[in-house]
């Protein structure tokens, strides 16, 4: 689109002056540190040009910000989009200054650029510290770039600056980004990660950043001269992305296959899916889904019907998606541990169905929803599964469907407070069963918020004030529950051992008092 009419604009406070004659392409403009490309012609301001790009027929190169120009096309040219066309006036603070550039540029001089912006590459300093400087050569896919837990499929060959050949992959590489062992070069490892699928990238690359410190063989082409930089070429062909499910690499998840959507199944999601089970070694210990007709089952149900590590990694996929399942041994149980350190599981999950929405329910279904939940949980903790029990209790599982009872008869409003009180002292339970002392009492508390008299609720609090040594309040909850059903067993037996600690203590206090006085008698 012409301009020429277009009014000059300032940039910057030292003078420099833009009037754009065509406008660019795009909205994007290069940065400091970028490869740009140009056509320009220059003169002096009132005189013909001394220099043209144009009639040499060849197009200039630069670094924008690396003092490879003179300052006012370093502040101009990065303002300019792809294929715009600009006069830019540069007043001699920006330019040759006071000295000039004698013969051709007096001192004082104004000189004036006709400037195309044609193209850019960018070039990203990825180490902070120039270690490594990376230069798009071909745009990828897409905006996702890989994760250090990813495993990432490449093409590379790395050159001396003279050229020479120092290593390449044959055909391609694939390894973990994170797995420096498997990686020739620290510099790949680094620049994956900024890459997109498909994308291509020219490294120049420090030698401190170009090897890693082990013996390569005969993938190296040469003997490594010391303290050379090199050139990498590299191009990120694809990744496959592994999840860390547990958040302590416990269970891995390697997609293989992306699935459709961005939904996933939750815990009471019916499911149905193909897997293989395999040892390290490859063996097949199980198959399920094959025989026509896919496996269904309800996601952490009170009876396990898959691994815990695989039901976890499920819980992540989306519906078609296919992937590699690695459950490390805190997840296996006894048997599997003795011979296997890992279990490999291939699965696909054809489709899920999840639970009826809570907003979608009516009153009666809400209560009876919660009742099943907390039923679940029920015998999950009588199998001594106290962590899974825990969570059918809370205000995600049972707890969500009564949380709300504005529309609740008085009838249904008094059986949803017992199923809370109720869930509140089974998760306080298995909270002191798990040594979560804070949290049980807490729940306790909420017990007794809503009905303070509730000898189960004093009882389970004294017992997490017992355990964390806060003598006084486990005291005071045991008192008042024994005051409210004096033949309470369990609250006298409770109370002894209360008494016991309470001796222990006063015995250490009195060892720390003698001790304290014999030293000072020293002095």
């Amino acid at each position: 689109m012409e301009a020429e009419g277009e009014a000059e604009k300032k940039i910057g406070i030292q003078g420099l002056r833009k009037r754009i004659l065509n406008h660019g392409t795009s909205w994007q403009t290069p940065y400091p540190g970028d490869e740009v490309e140009v056509h320009y012609s220059g003169c002096i301001e009132g005189r013909p040009h001394f220099e043209s790009s144009r009639d040499r027929g060849v197009p200039f190169r630069f670094k924008l910000g690396q003092c490879e120009v003179i300052k006012g096309l370093d502040e101009g040219v990065v303002t300019m989009k792809k294929d715009e066309r600009a006069i830019f006036t540069v007043p001699p603070e920006l330019a040759y200054g006071e000295v000039g550039s004698p013969p051709l540029i007096p001192p004082n001089s104004v000189l004036i650029f006709d400037i195309e912006l044609l193209q850019w590459s960018s070039i990203r300093d990825l180490t902070g510290d120039g270690g490594v400087l990376k230069k798009i050569t071909g745009e990828g896919k897409g905006w996702a770039t890989p994760k250090d837990d990813d495993q990432v499929l490449v093409k590379y060959n790395a050159r001396f600056e003279n050229g020479q050949l120092i290593f390449e992959s044959d055909q391609c590489l694939e390894f973990y980004v994170n797995d420096g062992h498997a990686c020739p070069a620290p510099a790949i490892s680094k620049a994956v990660k900024t890459m997109r699928k498909g994308e291509k990238a020219e490294l120049v690359v420090k030698f401190s950043y170009g090897f890693n410190q082990i013996d390569y063989g005969s993938k190296m082409s040469t003997e490594i001269l010391p303290n050379s930089n090199l050139t990498i070429y590299l191009e990120l062909l694809s990744w496959k992305s592994v999840i860390d499910v547990c958040g302590n690499k416990e269970v891995l998840k390697k997609i293989v296959k992306d699935g459709e959507g961005l939904n996933h199944p939750d815990e009471g999601s019916t499911v149905t899916v193909i897997y293989t089970g395999k040892h390290e070694d490859g063996a097949v210990f199980e198959k399920k889904g094959y025989d026509g007709k896919p496996f269904e089952f309800i996601c952490f149900e009170v009876e396990e019907q898959i691994n815990e590590g695989l039901e976890k990694a499920i819980l992540t996929m989306r519906k078609g998606e296919q992937a590699l399942v690695i459950v490390r041994s805190n997840l296996l149980s006894d048997e599997e541990v003795i011979e296997n350190k890992a279990l490999i599981y291939e699965v696909e999950l054809i489709d899920f169905t999840k639970e009826k929405p809570v907003w979608k329910m009516e009153s009666t279904e809400k209560i009876e929803a919660c009742e099943r939940k907390k039923l679940d949980g029920n015998s999950l903790f009588n199998n001594g599964k106290f962590l899974r029990a825990s969570k059918k209790y809370d205000a995600l599982q049972a707890l969500k469907y009564i949380e709300f009872d504005h529309f609740f008869t008085d009838q249904e409003k008094s059986v949803a407070n017992s199923l809370k009180l109720s869930c509140h002292l089974n998760n306080a339970a298995c909270k002191l069963k798990l040594g979560n002392h804070g949290e049980a009492s807490v729940l306790c508390t909420k017990v007794l918020e809503l009905d303070p008299f509730n000898v189960k609720a004093l009882y389970r609090r004294s017992q997490s004030y017992l355990r964390t040594s806060d003598l006084e309040k486990a005291e005071a909850d045991i008192k008042k529950a024994l005051t409210i059903d004096p033949n309470n067993r369990d609250l006298k037996v409770e109370y002894k051992l209360l008494k016991d600690k309470q001796k222990e203590h006063l015995k250490y206090q009195a060892g720390i008092f003698t001790t304290m006085l014999s030293r000072m008698a020293q002095v």
